[in-house]
């Protein structure tokens, strides 16, 4: 990213710079909104046009049609059985509205868009000349950052992420009293080239934070991320991402079918743990790193890291039939032992307070002709 790389420190990856020499520290100024951190593993895809809020609420999973300039939300894009493809932040600034992608499905995720205009009066382009500034609200860095947005159509360019409640017209799996993404409030800035470089060679060296810091913190907080929690076969009810990503009383889109009937049904294949793992060795799991129970593997790590004060957690995708105990990671350097707190419980969906759906037909699906 521009300029930050030169940030005394600065260990840069191929995603982006990792840290800047001391990760404890930087994650706990950016929890404390005191950092900013660049994040160089996102894109910014600019969708405009008059009809772009209509389109956009018509192919995926959220209800964005009347999006108010200057609010955010996020949306998912399904396939016809429901399954996540595509995850997109979203802010509208009245003009144009911007989606923040995971970097390796920024192109994938626009060159569908384009794929679907059809005769759709919008325009859909990857803004490689943005960059992306992440922070925490409520401290000095939203004043030093907020100020440096851009607003090319009069509206300052910062993405509230919604994930510290529930969205209107989503649910909530996670049966606790106090989501811990509740605590969270993370925001994500869209800066001009330009005005990153400044931001770089003005701001004390000490006022930023890497990746490493923001990604504790989104584990933390139980925060489904794309680069990270889909694959193949991800279900938006299998991370809790109803949460903040599906309306679940909006109009027909691609996927919703699926979505209604295992939210009616419950029981979807997979859940999402919080695994709170032994710290008594320096070995970190890896994504991918199989989660056991003795000799039974039960699913996979998909994120992992070592928070301020938590000390070094994951989050899992587990089997449905994953019992809620005491769990176990195996990775090259020998087992790991491993706390987990459910997320989406096994019978998610099924539970009596749950809001249902209306009933959809019996008759097959006609084929979607968009694909």
């Amino acid at each position: 990213m521009a300029g930050f790389a030169d940030i005394d420190g600065a260990v840069s990856t191929d995603g982006g710079i990792s840290h800047f020499g001391d990760a404890f520290r930087e994650q706990r100024r950016l929890a404390a909104g005191e950092a900013l951190a660049p994040l160089g593993d996102r894109v910014v895809i600019e969708v405009a046009g008059p009809e772009r809020l209509g389109w956009l609420d018509s192919i995926t999973s959220q209800a964005v049609g009347h999006l108010a300039p200057g609010e955010s939300t996020e949306l998912l894009v399904l396939d016809p059985q429901g399954r996540v493809e595509h995850a997109a932040a979203v802010l509208d600034d009245g003009a144009s509205t911007w989606l923040i992608a995971d970097a390796a499905d920024a192109e994938p995720l626009a060159t569908w868009l384009t794929r679907m205009k059809f005769r759709t009066q919008a325009t859909v382009a990857v803004r490689d000349d943005l960059q992306l500034i992440g922070f925490v609200d409520g401290g000095a860095a939203a004043e030093i950052v907020s100020s440096a947005a851009s607003a090319p159509h009069g509206v300052a360019l910062v993405w509230s992420d919604p994930w510290q409640r529930v969205s209107v017209g989503g649910h909530q799996y996670a049966e606790v009293a106090e989501h811990p993404g509740s605590a969270l409030a993370w925001r994500v800035a869209i800066v001009t080239a330009e005005t990153a470089e400044a931001l770089a060679a003005e701001t004390p060296s000490e006022s930023f934070a890497g990746l490493l810091a923001a990604e504790a913190l989104r584990v933390a907080a139980w925060r489904p991320r794309w680069a990270a929690e889909v694959d193949d076969r991800s279900l938006p009810h299998e991370s809790d991402w109803i949460r903040t990503a599906v309306h679940l009383s909006k109009g027909c889109y691609r996927g919703q079918e699926t979505v209604a009937k295992v939210h009616n049904l419950g029981h979807p294949p997979r859940r999402l743990a919080a695994l709170h793992l032994d710290g008594s060795d320096a070995v970190l799991p890896a994504p991918g790193d199989p989660v056991l129970l003795g000799d039974d593997e039960l699913g996979h790590v998909t994120s992992v890291a070592r928070h301020f004060e938590d000390g070094p957690i994951a989050l899992a995708i587990l089997s449905r039939r994953a019992p809620e105990g005491d769990l176990v990671v195996r990775t090259a350097e020998g087992d790991i032992a491993a706390a987990q707190q459910v997320i989406v419980p096994a019978d998610a969906g099924a539970t009596a307070d749950i809001p249902r759906l209306t009933r959809l037909s019996r008759r097959p699906s006609a084929p979607d002709p968009r694909g």
